[in-house]
């Protein structure tokens, strides 16, 4: 953690002239990762419920950044599915500190990371149900989040390094995240979680082997449509929290390509384990979002079954009127592949594998999207 640590204050200080602010950040995770793990070892004393409570048939959100997750998620977990995870429940997963520290919330919301997103691109608080990624991230300062916020700006490519197939830290991550789970469990007072975790597509079997009851959906997107907005969401990050347009445009471009590659191999990652077959198909379902926006009620008549999840009347209800609302839906997005130095016919290339395999159609873009 330690080198890593100092990789990020090297690289924001010689990409972004950032060298004081990034010391007094540093000095606050080191702060946080003492009281949480002290304060999770305190968790069975106060909290003895939590002896009792495992982690039992988890539903699992994975793929790319911008393919629909974070809807399907946050619809599950409304609907009584399960529990989500609000962010700041990752940040401080111990429930004797997260008793202490509820009635200041409204004043960390101040200076809490979700400050740094775009609501027009991902609308999120210390309070909104998030990926668990995030939790990962603020426990090992590590992962996809320091390569796409911060490596990616390493004088070296470092996609190596973050690659769990050369470097792998799944049984740690997973063994923390039983953890996190756990207490969300007491928190939420359910039996059930609802996560989602785009990291975990290429770390299907590994994950699956500590959580071997687990239902994942698996969301699929046009790359056309997933790959500039996933860039937008984390350049739009970059720009709130360092000023990514004030770089110069090599760098820039540097880093975009980066995030292209990072974004690439993270779908070659599950595909490849997936065509292998080594990949349990009982354990995954895969969505397409195109069928999430024109055909949801027809498509959670199959999540529920394979979830394992019984409708009432009120589901069904809200269901119908949600797929009513998909069907109208316009999304505001505004992207175009050019700004990120991105054409139709590269990432259709790029992308050929993952079209043939799941059977998607390269989307037909307008002017302004090229």
């Amino acid at each position: 953690m330690i080198y890593r640590l100092l990789l990020a204050y090297r690289t924001l200080g010689k990409s972004f002239g950032m060298w004081i602010q990034p010391l007094f950040t540093g000095w606050m995770f080191l702060n946080l990762y003492i009281n949480v793990t002290i304060c999770m070892a305190l968790d069975p004393l106060f909290f003895p419920k939590l002896r009792k409570t495992d982690v039992k048939s988890p539903i699992v959100i994975v793929g790319n950044p911008r393919s629909g997750t974070t809807f399907l998620q946050r619809f599950l977990v409304d609907n009584n599915f399960g529990a989500g995870t609000r962010l700041w429940h990752e940040l401080v997963p111990s429930l004797t500190l997260q008793t202490l520290l509820n009635p200041f919330i409204p004043i960390l919301e101040k200076v809490s990371p979700a400050r740094h997103h775009s609501a027009s691109v991902h609308k999120t608080s210390l309070v909104s149900v998030e990926t668990d990624d995030p939790a990962l991230f603020f426990r090992f300062f590590d992962g996809f989040f320091l390569f796409g916020f911060i490596a990616s700006h390493a004088e070296e490519d470092l996609r190596d390094y973050f690659d769990p197939n050369k470097r792998d830290f799944s049984a740690r991550d997973f063994a923390y995240i039983r953890q996190v789970w756990r207490r969300n469990l007491v928190s939420w007072n359910r039996d059930r979680v609802v996560s989602k975790l785009f990291s975990l597509g290429p770390r299907v079997n590994p994950f699956l082997a500590e959580f071997p009851d687990a239902r994942l959906l698996y969301m699929l997107r046009d790359p056309l449509s997933m790959v500039p907005s996933g860039m937008s969401l984390v350049t739009g990050v970059q720009e709130q929290a360092f000023g990514f347009s004030k770089l110069p445009k090599e760098q820039q471009e540097r880093c975009i390509e980066r995030l292209y590659q990072g974004f690439l191999q993270i779908a070659k990652l599950f595909h490849d384990d997936w065509v292998s077959g080594k990949i349990p198909k009982e354990n995954v379902m895969l969505v397409h979002f195109d069928r999430m926006m024109t055909d949801f009620d027809g498509l959670m008549d199959e999540i529920l079954p394979f979830v394992g999840h019984e409708a009432s009347d009120e589901l069904k209800a809200t269901i119908a009127a949600t797929a009513d609302k998909q069907r109208a839906f316009k999304s505001k997005h505004k992207y175009s592949l050019s700004q990120y130095g991105l054409t139709r016919e590269r990432i259709v290339k790029d992308y050929a594998f993952f079209y043939e395999t799941f059977g998607i159609t390269p989307a037909e873009l307008p002017p302004e999207a090229l």
